[in-house]
Formats: C-alpha cells, sequence, structure tokens
C-alpha cells in the first residue's frame, strides 16, 4: 500500500499535467475534443487520489489512538498457562482449584445473630436476649476428587448459653470409590434424623423440630454411604461411639460398645422432569447400641426458644440395649415443599437397682412455599433476583408452618424423671417468614408456642417454663456462604 508521500508525489505529476493541458504552446492554441478527453480522466485520477489518502489517514490514526488507549502490558500480554489453577469468589464461598478441577480447597462462612423475644416469660428460663447461634469457618475439600476432608469450627458456643467455647462441629475424611460406594470416618452427623440431616443455613424454622431432639446431634465413627440405581436409593450405614439424644459426642468413648446406625432412602421418580411426584422421598432410618452406665441418657430435650422442658434425674445412668427408629418422607414440587418424620428413642434406665426401658416418641410435619415462585428444595431456595433497591428487586420471599410433638414415656415418673421439674409431653405450632435477599444473606421470623403436659399427680412444679405456654418471636439475620 502506498505511503502518504506516495500520494503527494503523484498528485503534483497530476497537477504539472493539468498546468501544461490549460495553458498549451502557440501551436495548440486551439482546444480539441482530445484535450477535454485528458481534463476529465485528470479530474476523475484526483478523486480517486483523495479517497485513498483519507482513507489512509484514518487507518493511521485510528492505530495511534487504540494504542494509546491500551497499555503495553496488555498488548504483550502472554497467553494464559492452561496448566495454571483457579481461583472463583462468590456468594457460594471461596474456592482454589487445580486446573482440572479435581484438587480443591473451599471455604465457607456461617453467622447466625439471633433475637429470642418471650411473652409472659416472668419465671422462664431464658430471657429475652439477642445470641449468636452460629459463628462457623467451613473448611472442606479434594485431593484427585477422591480423597474429601471437611473441618467445621464452632465459634458460637452453638447457642446453649452453656459455654461460648470453640468447639469442633465436624471433622472428617472421606473415600470416594464410586458413587455407589464412599467412606467417611471422623465426626459428623449421625444418619438418623431427616429434619437434622439437612443443612443448618436452609432449614424452613430458624430451630428444629422437636422430633430431632430424640436423635443425636453429632458421632465419632465410620461410616459407608451412597447412591443407586441413578440416585434412586441412597443408603448409610456406620459404627459410631454412640450419642445420647439431642447431645453433641465427645471425642471419645466411655466403654467398649459401639453403636450401629443405618439410614435407607428412596425417590423413585428423581429422574423424571415431567413427573408431578419427582420430588417425592421416602425412607426409614435406625440405631442400635449398648450403654453401660456411662454418659447420660439425654442433654435435655428443648422448645423452638431453645428453653429445656425435660431431663432425667441426675442419678439416672443408661444400662442395656437402646434403639431408634425413624420412618421419614418429603415431598418438593415447585415453590412448594413438605416433611414429616416420626422417631421413637428407646433407651433401658436404671436408678440403683432398678431398671426400664423408656420409648419415647415425637413426630413433626412441616410445609413451606415460596411465594416469588422459585423452586422449593432439600437443599434450599436460591432467588431469581438479589434485592436491589435501584432496580427494583426484592430477593424471594418463603413462608411455611410447622406441627410437632414428643412425649415422655410414662414410666419415666416420677421415678427417673421429677414430675414438677420436667413436662410429660410438649406440643409446639409455628409460623415462619423467610426473606432471601440474596443466596447468601437471609432474614427470618418465626412465630412459636408451645404447650406443655405435666406428669400424673404433679400438682405443683418448679420449672416455670412447664407451668405456662411458651410463645415466643424469633427473628434471624443470617450470612451462609
Amino acid at each position: 500500500m502506498y505511503s502518504i508521500k506516495s500520494y503527494h508525489a503523484l498528485r503534483a505529476a497530476f497537477a504539472a499535467l493539468a498546468l501544461a493541458v490549460a495553458f498549451p504552446a502557440h501551436s495548440r492554441a486551439d482546444e480539441s475534443d482530445e484535450i477535454k478527453q485528458l481534463q476529465a480522466e485528470i479530474k476523475l485520477l484526483e478523486q480517486k487520489l483523495n479517497a485513498l489518502e483519507q482513507r489512509e489517514q484514518q487507518r493511521e490514526s485510528s492505530t495511534v489512538s487504540a494504542a494509546a488507549l491500551v497499555p503495553q502490558a496488555q498488548v504483550s500480554a502472554p497467553t494464559p498457562d492452561p496448566a495454571a489453577g483457579k481461583i472463583t469468589i462468590d456468594d457460594t464461598g471461596f474456592s482454589f482449584a487445580s486446573a482440572n478441577g479435581q484438587t480443591f480447597i473451599n471455604l465457607h462462612g456461617l453467622v447466625q445473630a439471633d433475637t429470642r423475644w418471650f411473652f409472659d416469660n416472668h419465671g422462664i428460663a431464658n430471657n429475652n436476649t439477642f445470641v449468636i447461634r452460629r459463628a462457623r469457618l467451613i473448611y472442606e475439600g479434594a485431593f484427585d476428587k477422591i480423597f474429601t476432608y471437611q473441618i467445621v469450627p464452632e465459634f458460637g458456643g452453638g447457642g446453649t448459653g452453656t459455654s461460648n467455647a470453640p468447639v469442633i462441629y465436624d471433622a472428617n475424611l472421606g473415600i470416594a470409590v464410586d458413587p455407589s460406594l464412599q467412606f467417611k470416618f471422623g465426626k459428623f452427623k449421625a444418619p438418623i434424623g431427616l429434619e437434622m440431616l439437612q443443612n443448618d443455613a436452609v432449614l424452613l424454622f430458624d430451630e428444629r423440630s422437636l422430633a430431632t431432639d430424640l436423635v443425636p446431634v453429632r458421632d465419632v465413627g465410620a461410616e459407608a454411604t451412597g447412591s443407586l440405581f441413578g440416585k434412586t436409593v441412597t443408603y448409610a450405614a456406620g459404627v459410631f461411639n454412640g450419642s445420647a439424644d439431642n447431645t453433641y459426642t465427645n471425642n471419645t468413648d466411655g466403654d467398649n460398645n459401639k453403636d450401629f446406625d443405618a439410614r435407607l432412602f428412596f425417590a423413585p421418580f428423581v429422574g423424571d422432569d415431567k413427573s408431578p411426584v419427582q420430588g417425592l422421598g421416602f425412607g426409614i432410618a435406625g440405631s442400635q447400641g449398648i450403654q453401660n452406665k456411662t454418659g447420660s441418657l439425654t442433654t435435655g430435650y428443648k422448645t423452638d426458644g431453645q428453653q429445656t422442658f425435660f431431663t432425667y434425674r441426675s442419678t439416672v445412668l443408661p444400662e442395656g440395649s437402646d434403639f431408634r427408629y425413624s420412618p421419614q418422607v418429603n415431598y418438593y414440587y415447585g415453590p412448594f415443599g413438605a416433611q414429616a418424620e416420626y422417631t421413637v428413642s428407646a433407651v433401658t434406665a436404671v436408678v440403683g437397682t432398678t431398671k426400664k426401658e423408656l420409648d419415647n416418641k415425637a413426630w413433626q410435619v412441616a410445609a413451606g412455599y415460596v411465594l416469588t415462585g422459585e423452586k422449593e428444595s432439600y437443599n434450599g431456595l436460591t432467588p431469581k433476583n438479589n434485592f436491589n433497591w435501584e432496580a427494583g428487586t426484592w430477593g424471594a420471599f418463603e413462608v411455611g408452618a410447622r406441627v410437632a410433638d414428643l412425649k415422655i414415656d410414662p414410666k419415666a415418673f416420677p421415678l427417673f424423671a421429677d414430675p414438677t421439674a420436667s413436662a410429660s409431653e410438649a406440643t409446639s405450632y409455628g409460623l415462619s417468614g423467610n426473606w432471601y435477599l440474596s443466596r447468601a444473606i437471609r432474614i427470618s421470623l418465626d412465630l412459636v408456642q408451645t404447650r406443655f403436659d405435666r406428669a400424673p399427680g404433679s400438682k405443683t412444679t418448679s420449672n416455670a417454663l412447664i407451668g405456662q405456654d411458651e410463645e415466643a418471636i424469633l427473628t434471624r439475620f443470617q450470612v451462609g456462604f
């Protein structure tokens, strides 16, 4: 392509030719048709040269402007190394992964800042209060996508009000042989309660139901788990130290006996996207063990407001066999979700020379609906649009209702439990409202009432709680990523 200087030289040559034609010698005094034709050709060539010159100037000007706007480091940036790792930061957490994604470290967090407001709470053990229910850093990862690990320290004290000392809730190693066979070793949730196995950040209500009082919270042991037949069947079975109802197990066992826990769950239509029963699941879970006068039968059964309404006498010890079983079902369809479970916890209690088997029973039924249309699931929901005042989007809104009941074996009174200090039955009713401002931010409000029945023959009570209903407003401000 010609340069600007070349265009100028051509223009000068054509100008000279034009002058020669315009002012001819005396021998060419008369203009002829041939001269007119030459003048027309010269004019046409000048127009073409002007157009070419303008295009060349624009091209060079654009190149200079673009080079001035782009830093030299970006212009000459090297090609990314395909073997380099990947870093992801979003509202699901922080992830540091290898290029193939099979080795990674994930960092998650959960903070739940609650309030509890009790109506007519004269004499009730718990005050109106602000409480850090949970404050966790969650570390999990994998090596070659086969070996996994999880470490979950709790800095909020679990909201129990007894201790704010940090504890380790989960610490375990997993080995994934195949989706149908995976092993887990360490401390984690025992495979029994339907609601207990649900993630703490996605519960329909702030607190789990009375039915969860009859299952262990965490245990230490080894477990085999997996999914079969296109994820229509999942199973879990393991050997554990053994943990009492509603109790976090210690890191060591008090005797040589162990508990066997197992769960079998069916989702027969999980692969049928067009079926209205695609989200139906049902199963049964249970445990069997032997205790030898170590530990306790429970740390106490609690209400939605986390007040203790039943404990055994301090002289009562577990001895002999114990077992649990829990049939359970859940169903999710579009914005609707529901779950129900029934739990029996049978323990052998001993005081002195007196020994009895006590069967405590509980159940719960809960249902939720997403008003903004998002899909409900056992693993929570994600808003279609995050809250944004300027954009006029509000996130997702969910409402729920629950009824639950826990009944103590009448044989527990008065020898194994004090009828003036513990209720024989508790029935709770609750309404919940959840506002998901984003996948990570949630605000909740629960209205709960728990009614108590006294043990036969108890005319007075030393526990102000069971002398009246618990009526409370519970709120939660949560960030979970």
